[in-house]
């Protein structure tokens, strides 16, 4: 091989050293031109304006022609370069530079072309060629011998030079579009164009034998070519790639990550790329994962020991996709925190971004029907992390309310939809994706091709994956084909998506699959009601705080809270269920028992089991993982076995008891499966020492014995050793994972075979392998790799037959979890002054006496600044309260309580009152607040008329039906007119028990029209009237001073007192009086008005002489 090709790309630069020159005129140019000096000077530039070493590079070149360099290398980016002339002619350089660029040219210079014989060599050579790592550019040796026809081209005048540079470009250009319109995969985003010493993203050219002749390899190194052959069937993920100890990123997904990460993002070859250490790789995933991106883990799939010993021993290790993960789908081991967040350095576990309580992924499907006019949209909800399945189908109407109220129930980290999804439910979308404020907190929406969710495809879809299952208890095809269309379209896909991260399993059984929403399970709880009652969040900054849930929720366990939630959005309406929630609830919150106290510590600092279990039934679980979860489960079993007798005589629920009692059987299988495993090992994560008894694993055991053999061999090659050195005390060193070695003292090296190889050396002492050691350890490493894949298999295996035992697993924690709700709600029965409500089936009736909001009662504290109140609604007498006052008054938080102790009930758990009666309510709907809806293209009032639009479609007379200031959204006339008509409907039709909050005072009318039905209600309120002076200008009219009571009082109020709100808001005085006097003007010109009719009525009433001299006296 010629010397020239080993030349380093500090090589390359030097030739800079010798024609470059700084210049201003070609600052824009992206190349480094070398030009002849007609007077054979030579001009150099100093090692310190290059940044290069000092010492100079012997160079050749055999036709000292214009040498022009594709890509300008990093070091010279900044380096303008000029062309030397001289005012004496155009000559060429003289011999001794000639003789210093001797066998040197550029592979980007299109006026040199190769013989044949020279491409042949190049080719033979590309191998051993060196990529420039900061131009880009390839130095190619040259024959001198094949190159002397270009000597004359040497002579050529500085001008004919400029045309061939021009000509040089131009076919160049036309090369490079050539070569990228080959392009099957174009990298124009994912390498990094013009970056780092102006590489460009474009492969060099393909040689043409009508073209001059360039270097035909790739400039794509075997690791980008590897890793843009991986990005061509992944183009939406980005791609975590194993490199050694650490895994890369690369081009755009380099600089995605670099932001999201925080870290380095540089120039390495073609691509930007950063990295991340392979023991934090599970932070980092779930960090890109939080802010909506799909990240994929590419691993190396090869082992070092079995590759040298393979076929493929000097190629590329080879990589495959190994999972994928987005924010539904953080399943595995690459990403589970259970056991590795204790490998998290101290005072860097705040980066670990932890799992939400539910993280569901959500399918939708649409149907519309062109004769009916109807939409009937299909769901379902699937939870990989915990396997469970949600199905529904429903009609919606334009506004998609239907829809919303499922969404925010599931609460899903991420949607699939059709590409072809409507407006109307795209809005709707949007706008909840866009309701966080965080990004981490948005819910991830993609896009599928359409054709995925048309009925034949998805229906092939779901045919071939329940036709082929052998799993036990898994679905036939026969059930899945009874659902109904719109749920099949959302089925199909699914799968299809589930089938990309190796989740589908979960599918597969039956017992995973429940109705979402179902009036004979649950009271319906529609999207306003749960944002206006604020049942699972806030409306303030969106958390839990101030909610209902965070009001009840004191679970000790991740899935026991998950199930509050659950409870907490879906209330029973089967009074039997109701009763036995809150006998079990009662017993435990007036026991005191040994019992109960046991199972509270049992439940303490538990990890999350159902999750765990989910993981190993995936086959996705470490060991770590594996031990932890049945080391917990077979603990469980057993304490709560030692409590059965105690059980049994003390606990009088009868939901406790089937909880306890079953539970012990359903976690017997963990005990057997924790018994086989080596509890060291298992915690280490040492797969090969994994399982304590190896007679049930036969690979395993003749694999150790392969090992073993081969061990006993090396260990008797000491005896040959010891006589060759003459040493009896010999024994083999282990030095830096080195073992086996052979260490001798320099001092007497010369007693060491000349056959033996050294492996290292000190001052002291020499380290060498015998030749039948180098052959044996070779043969020792191949065995214990090929140990740790068959480990892997038996492990795989393992975790198949724990799946077996999945379901029965996850009835247990169900119990478990179900015990860790009635534990939570018999510690807010413990708050004080709170009842055991009676719920009856008989009739619809809200009867409290001492109401209290459950969220402001515990926000306030101890104080008990809180002022209760009664409420009274019957649905055969009087079922609707109009209530009045001034703003500020307290109207909003007694409809809310209402409301919420209504929930509680039905929840089974006590309530915020010294008494409660209530009837069962199949729905509870409120229309409340005034806020627009940009996203759907809505107004105020458009907002307010949709939602009592859904009421009344939707509400019975076994509903309570809220609504809060209808018809404030435009002209009073008409806003009067719209909320009278709607209360008549209301209280004539539909008989719901009604709570109208209104400042309307001609709806209190209503009262006399139907004063069976409906009773007028205020908050009472102290009024201090202002002292009125007169002035030389009028009169100065001061706004009146309100003290709020909170007291529900019978009656209507006469007026809202609106001024006095703005004074707590600090509208300037100046303002107040203006608008005091103005409200007295208006209120008097009425009154007037009233009066005057009044009057008139009076007069046209009077037939004879002495009532017109009374009226007129009057």
């Amino acid at each position: 091989m010629p010397k020239s090709l080993k030349k380093s790309c500090t090589t390359q630069a030097s030739i800079s050293r010798y024609f470059g020159g700084l210049s201003n005129s070609t600052a824009s140019n992206t190349r480094c031109g070398i030009n002849q000096n007609p007077e054979g000077g030579k001009q150099k530039l100093s090692s310190d304006d290059l940044g290069l070493p000092s010492k100079r590079a012997k160079l050749s070149l055999q036709h000292p022609q214009l040498v022009d360099f594709d890509h300008e290398p990093a070091c010279c980016k900044s380096i303008k370069v000029t062309k030397l002339t001289s005012s004496k002619g155009a000559r060429g350089p003289c011999s001794s530079t000639l003789d210093k660029l001797k066998g040197f040219t550029c592979v980007a210079e299109p006026t040199i072309r190769h013989s044949d014989k020279e491409r042949q060599a190049t080719k033979a050579d590309d191998a051993g060629s060196t990529f420039c790592e900061h131009g880009g550019s390839l130095l190619v040796p040259q024959d001198v011998s094949n190159h002397h026809s270009h000597k004359k081209r040497v002579q050529q005048t500085e001008e004919e030079l400029k045309d061939d540079e021009k000509k040089v470009e131009k076919g160049g250009e036309e090369r490079k579009e050539k070569q990228s319109s080959k392009q099957g995969f174009h990298f124009s985003q994912f390498a990094k164009s013009g970056g780092g010493g102006g590489r460009d993203a474009e492969p060099i050219p393909a040689s043409d034998s009508s073209l001059p002749s360039r270097r035909s390899k790739s400039i794509y190194t075997p690791l980008e070519q590897q890793v843009i052959h991986l990005k061509e069937q992944h183009k939406d993920a980005l791609l975590a790639v194993e490199c050694g100890y650490k895994y890369r990123f690369f081009g755009e997904d380099a600089e995605i990550a670099a932001k999201e990460l925080n870290i380095i993002c540089h120039l390495d070859h073609n691509f930007m790329t950063c990295s991340i250490p392979t023991h934090r790789l599970f932070v980092h995933v779930r960090r890109l994962v939080s802010h909506g991106h799909k990240v994929g883990v590419v691993k190396q799939t090869e082992t070092s020991a079995i590759k040298a010993s393979g076929s493929n021993r000097n190629a590329l290790f080879t990589r495959q996709l190994s999972a994928l993960y987005t924010k539904s789908t953080l399943v595995g081991e690459d990403v589970n925190p259970v056991c590795r967040l204790e490998d998290v350095e101290e005072g860097g576990s705040g980066d670990v971004v932890l799992d939400l309580p539910d993280s569901f992924l959500l399918c939708i499907s649409e149907k519309w029907d062109k004769l009916k006019k109807q939409l009937t949209v299909g769901l379902v909800a699937v939870q990989p992390s915990t396997g469970d399945v949600l199905l529904d189908c429903f009609r919606d109407n334009q506004s998609r309310s239907e829809l919303e109220g499922r969404i925010l129930k599931i609460n899903p980290v991420e949607i699939l939809v059709p590409s072809d999804l409507s407006e109307q439910t795209h809005r709707l979308l949007q706008s909840i994706t866009n309701a966080s404020t965080q990004a981490d907190d948005q819910v991830r929406v993609e896009k599928r091709d359409s054709c995925q969710f048309e009925f034949a495809s998805a229906m092939n879809t779901v045919t071939e994956f329940y036709c082929y299952t052998q799993e036990k208890g898994s679905h036939c095809l026969s059930s899945v084909a009874s659902l109904d269309g719109p749920v099949i379209c959302c089925l199909g896909p699914l799968i299809q998506y589930l089938q990309e991260f190796n989740l589908e399993r979960v599918l597969r059984n039956q017992s995973s699959f429940q109705p979402l929403s179902s009036k004979s399970e649950g009271m319906i709880l529609s999207a306003a009601t749960l944002k206006n009652l604020e049942i699972l969040n806030n409306q303030t900054d969106g958390s839990v705080k101030g909610s209902l849930l965070w009001v009840l929720d004191h679970t000790r366990t991740p899935f026991g809270r998950r199930l509050m939630r659950k409870w907490v959005s879906q209330p029973l309406t089967d009074p039997q269920s109701i009763s036995e929630r809150q006998d079990a609830v009662q017993e435990i919150f007036e026991s005191d028992s040994l019992p109960f106290n046991s199972i509270r510590s049992l439940l303490s600092h538990l990890p999350d089991l159902e999750r765990g279990i989910c993981s190993i039934y995936h086959k996705k679980s470490s060991t770590q993982e594996f031990y932890l979860i049945t080391s917990c489960l077979s603990r469980l079993g057993l304490d709560l076995q030692a409590l059965l007798p105690a059980i049994q005589s003390q606990f009088g629920s009868t939901l406790l008891r089937d909880l306890f009692l079953d539970t012990p059987d359903l976690l017997a299988p963990a005990h057997s499966f924790l018994k086989v495993l080596n509890e060291k090992a298992a915690k280490s994560g040492n797969k090969t020492e994994l399982f304590s008894d190896l007679s049930e694993f036969p690979v395993l055991q003749e694999r150790r014995e392969q090992i073993q053999a081969v061990l006993n061999e090396i260990q008797d090659h000491r005896i040959e050793i010891r006589l060759k050195l003459k040493a009896p005390m010999f024994d083999y060193t282990a030095i830096s994972g080195q073992e086996f070695l052979i260490e001798v003292k320099n001092s007497v090296s010369s007693t060491v075979p000349p056959d033996w190889v050294k492996i290292s050396c000190t001052k002291a002492v020499s380290r060498y392998h015998s030749p039948f050691l180098v052959e044996r350890y070779k043969k020792l490493l191949q065995l214990r790799e090929q140990l740790l894949l068959d480990c892997q298999r038996e492990w795989t295996n393992f975790l198949e037959q724990f799946g077996e035992h999945y379901h029965t697993m996850k009835r247990a924690i169900s119990h478990l979890a179900t015990m860790d709700c009635l534990f939570s709600l018999a510690e807010v029965a413990k708050q004080g002054d709170y009842c055991r409500p009676k719920v009856c089936q008989s009739r619809p009736q809200i009867i409290i006496r001492d109401g209290r909001h459950p969220a402001i009662d515990l926000l306030m504290g101890e104080h008990n600044q809180y002022v209760p109140n009664n409420t009274e609604l019957q649905g055969d007498g009087r079922r609707t309260m109009i209530i009045t006052g001034p703003n500020m008054g307290g109207k909003s938080s007694y409809i809310r309580q209402v409301a919420l102790i209504c929930v509680m009930a039905q929840m089974g758990s006590y309530v915020p009152a010294s008494e409660a009666r209530l009837g069962i309510l199949d729905g509870i709907y409120t229309r409340m607040g005034a806020l627009d809806n940009i996203y759907k293209g809505r107004s105020t009032f458009m907002e307010e008329l949709a939602e009592a639009s859904e009421i009344i479609s939707h509400a019975t007379e076994y509903s309570l039906v809220i609504l809060d200031e209808l018809g404030r959204g435009t002209s009073t006339h008409d806003g009067i007119a719209i909320a009278y008509a709607t209360l008549e409907y209301f209280i004539r039709d539909v008989k719901a028990l009604t709570l109208f909050v209104t400042h309307y005072p001609p709806l209190c009318e209503l009262e006399q029209v139907y004063p069976e039905q409906v009773t007028n209600y205020h908050m009472a309120f102290l009024l201090n009237e202002p002292d009125i002076t007169s002035d030389t200008d009028g009169e100065e009219v001061q706004p009146e001073f309100i003290t709020f009571l909170y007291q529900l009082t019978e009656g209507a109020a006469g007026r809202s007192y609106g001024l006095n709100v703005a004074r707590l808001a600090d509208i300037p005085n100046s303002i107040l009086q203006t608008a005091a006097y103005k409200s007295r003007e208006l209120e008097n010109m009425v009154n007037n008005r009233r009066k005057n009719k009044k009057l008139l009525s009076d007069l046209w009433s009077i037939s004879d002489r002495s009532s017109l001299m009374e009226w007129s006296k009057s």
